[in-house]
């Protein structure tokens, strides 16, 4: 296994602990963050989150550059990032953070497209890499996500809601990459009419 795929795999050991974290808080307290207090729980899910993230963002360099691209890679990682980012979405709707609708239609557009990769395998033998929409699309789910879980703090000195800015931005990308995977694969479907 190489170095991309360790680091895919770590991402996906990674989420449980963010769950536990979430889940069953054992860290009481909060800190004052640019003048604002955020939990204890949230802050260290954070930063797990944002360790996570950040594998995502160095397994890829490192793959391209080092012509390390493998099926499994090319599988996994999309996969860990939907595992990923779909946990944190379910308990920001939890937190009351992330409107349920917005939540359910990244779900759905997640495993429509995983559904889609699964066919696309099935039938021509070959894992399709992500695209940059749905590069984008991961991009800025992981920006909104890391601003909603530390209540925004970064911006609410100067009043601007970027967690949700950046929240509607991905929902936007989530929809136009889904859409973009069917477009460019439709010849999958062709034979099933």
């Amino acid at each position: 296994m190489n170095l991309p795929n360790k680091l895919t795999m770590f991402r996906i050991i990674l989420i449980p602990f963010f769950i536990i974290i979430l889940a069953a808080p054992i860290f009481s307290g909060s800190v004052v963050w640019a003048g604002t207090s955020i939990s204890m729980t949230r802050l260290i899910a954070t930063i797990i989150f944002v360790v996570a993230s950040l594998t995502d963002f160095l397994d890829g360099q490192i793959a391209r550059r080092n012509h390390l691209v493998t099926n499994f890679g090319k599988f996994a990682d999309p996969l860990a990032d939907k595992m990923l980012v779909m946990t944190a979405f379910l308990f920001l709707v939890g937190l009351g953070d992330v409107p349920a609708w917005v939540a359910a239609i990244i779900v759905c557009r997640e495993l429509a497209v995983t559904g889609l990769r699964l066919i696309i395998v099935e039938n021509e033998g070959q894992v399709i890499a992500a695209a940059w929409p749905g590069k984008i699309k991961t991009t800025t789910q992981m920006l909104a996500i890391i601003l909603l879980f530390l209540n925004n703090v970064l911006f609410d000195a100067i009043n601007i809601p970027m967690g949700l800015i950046l929240l509607y931005t991905c929902l936007f990308f989530t929809i136009y990459s889904g859409i973009d995977y069917f477009v460019q694969n439709r010849s999958v479907f062709s034979d099933s009419f």
